[in-house]
């Protein structure tokens, strides 16, 4: 009965699975976009909307195979996440290995109602996104290691932190990174039909505020109800250490440990919060694009390190500097494979955004939703799922909104919607995919953390895991902007209407 109950996840398992090694899929996907932009380029596929004109780019060509030769180390030297992942990763190497993350997530056992460990998971996911991207790399990992001291599949623990700090990306309870970035091109686009239009990153803080606790919800449900069971009963096929019973030794390692990361937090508390602080935006005051926040990752590494190796000395795990070392090098190895995968992900990546096939499939979208006579609620739903799909290609907040913005916001703006709205449906449409696309430029390192539980995890199982959560946080949350906006018509932010005079 649970066979069938979950077949259809099954197939798209076994489908996912069947595919090559990922390093291979992305060498597959390299010569296939290669041959196919050389056709669009034969056949001068393009597309034009204002003074812009969006030709594909033959990837075949001697110029572009030029280009190719000189950015290929490029392309993997500045791939957006490597830096910062390999750093992460030696700070959380140090705790890891020095126990020091065992003794924290057996304390939290200890402590923390079962029944909301999924809720508090995916909660902390979403939050996750104040700090930028630091979730994929620090969470993840730590929520699998939280599930499987519980005796809870360590893949469900991955897959939930993974659905909140990715498919909830939008939702938060505070104003994040991603807020005054979009507002800015949303802003620019705006002013294409009005020139005096001004977009805060405040506009949509009211409807993300409520979002965030629906989103950790329907994670919540969907983890317990859907994605455990399917998974079962975890049976090893790695040596993942157990958690077990801490001596009193290892006790007061623990506390001296978080009372040194305690200290450390206050003393950057005290560099942080004045309001002449060096690590404040110069031009506003706000953490907002802050020296701060651009250097988080410092900050994260030291609060990793710190804690781990007082735990260490304190508790005998670590003897000698060299085991500090020795512990940075062990937390090192298990980023081999990803090192490979992004390899070939970041040239695939890089020529598929110089072909401007991604592009190309953003306007022809917008094309076809103009063309539509639908009615307003109707009209906004269909928008989130073409941003949705759009998103399966363009997995980049910025990088999507700052190109489709431009057709789309003055569209909806002659329509009567306001840009806020607009900003609102696109927000929905672009977190909720970035959990089951490969070219989320953060797969390959979620891949390569599930892999240390599970070693035959590939493609397949990652979107089959986080198809449902997709699916659930598309449907709940396009529901709750529908409600929001077309039955109650509530400001989704301060001072914000969700209609404008045509």
């Amino acid at each position: 009965m649970e066979q069938k109950r979950f077949s259809f996840l099954n197939f798209v398992e076994k489908l996912g699975n069947a595919l090559p090694h990922p390093a291979m899929i992305f060498i597959y996907l390299t010569i296939i976009l290669m041959v196919s932009s050389a056709l669009a380029s034969y056949f001068n596929l393009s597309v034009s909307f204002g003074d812009r004109n969006i030709q594909i780019v033959n990837l075949l060509s001697m110029e572009s195979f030029v280009k190719f030769t000189n950015t290929f180390v490029e392309n993997y030297a500045k791939f957006p996440p490597l830096g910062v992942v390999l750093v992460a990763m030696i700070g959380i190497s140090i705790a890891e290995h020095s126990g020091y993350l065992k003794s924290i997530l057996k304390a939290l056992v200890l402590s923390a109602p079962k029944a909301l460990v999924s809720f508090f998971v995916v909660l902390a996911g979403i939050l996750s996104n104040l700090a930028s991207d630091i979730g994929y790399v620090v969470l993840t990992p730590l929520a699998a290691m939280l599930f499987y001291s519980i005796g809870r599949h360590p893949l469900a623990g991955l897959a939930a932190a993974f659905a909140g700090v990715s498919g909830g990306y939008s939702a938060n309870l505070l104003i994040s990174t991603a807020d005054p970035l979009l507002a800015g091109i949303t802003q620019s686009a705006a002013q294409i039909i009005n020139p005096n239009y001004v977009v805060g990153p405040e506009v949509n803080y009211y409807f993300m505020f409520v979002s965030t606790f629906l989103i950790a919800i329907v994670g919540a449900l969907i983890t317990d109800k859907i994605i455990e069971p399917r998974l079962g009963t975890y049976q090893e096929d790695s040596q993942v250490e157990a958690v077990e019973d801490m001596n009193a030794r290892e006790k007061r390692a623990m506390i001296l440990a978080s009372l040194g990361a305690l200290l450390y937090v206050a003393v950057v508390l005290v560099m942080i919060l004045p309001q002449d602080s060096l690590f404040r935006n110069a031009e506003t005051g706000s953490f907002i694009k802050s020296p701060f926040i651009v250097g988080i990752i410092f900050f994260v590494f030291f609060l990793l390190a710190i804690p781990g190796v007082i735990y260490g000395f304190l508790s005998g795990s670590f003897k000698t500097s060299t085991d500090v070392v020795n512990a940075m090098s062990e937390g090192m190895k298990t980023m081999a494979m990803y090192l490979v995968i992004i390899f070939f992900a970041a040239q695939f990546i890089s020529l598929f955004a110089q072909s401007n096939i991604g592009q190309y499939t953003a306007i022809k979208g917008a094309i076809f939703l103009k063309n539509l006579d639908l009615n307003s609620g109707l009209l906004i739903l269909l928008f989130i799922a073409i941003c949705a799909f759009i998103n399966l290609f363009v997995a980049s907040a910025s990088a999507q909104w700052a190109l489709i913005s431009p057709v789309f916001v003055p569209m909806f703006m002659l329509l009567g919607y306001a840009p806020e709205l607009v900003q609102a449906a696109y927000r929905i449409g672009d977190s909720t995919t970035n959990i089951i696309t490969p070219l989320l430029s953060y797969m390959p390192i979620i891949l390569s953390f599930a892999m240390k539980y599970q070693k035959n995890v590939g493609m397949g199982t990652m979107i089959s895991l986080m198809l449902p959560y997709s699916v659930a946080f598309f449907v709940s949350w396009s529901a709750l902007l529908y409600a929001w906006v077309f039955i109650f018509n509530l400001p989704l932010g301060p001072g914000v209407e969700n209609f404008i005079s045509q």
